[in-house]
């Protein structure tokens, strides 16, 4: 679907509250524009639904509407447990899903 980046600190303390930054690539299509040679409406198409879990517990979510610009840039808090993978998935639309994991290092 899209190519997504996630950046977290290279490492954190256990109990430490640390950023987690995404930037996700999509045309975010709101189903207002019309196309220029047809002048039909183009499909609505955007990402629609955002999580990330860690240490196999949701630690954040978010329903996403048109209002959300192209290519949208998501930061939010998470508190340091386990070392251990942060997963992240985005769902379109369609159903289309991109997921992103990282490696969160806690010391």
């Amino acid at each position: 679907m899209a190519k997504a980046r996630v950046k977290v600190p290279k490492s954190v303390k256990g109990g430490e509250v640390f950023q987690v930054k995404t930037l996700i690539s999509h045309k975010m299509e709101t189903g207002l524009r019309k196309d220029k040679k047809t002048g039909k409406k183009i499909a609505r198409l955007i990402i629609n639904k955002f999580s990330c879990t860690y240490g196999g517990k949701e630690v954040f979510s978010a329903d996403w509407h048109p209002a959300i610009s192209a290519n949208p840039y998501l930061a939010f808090y998470v508190k340091a447990g386990d070392s251990g993978p942060m997963n992240l998935k985005w769902t379109d639309d369609k159903g289309a899903i991109s997921e992103k994991s990282v490696n969160v290092k806690v010391s």
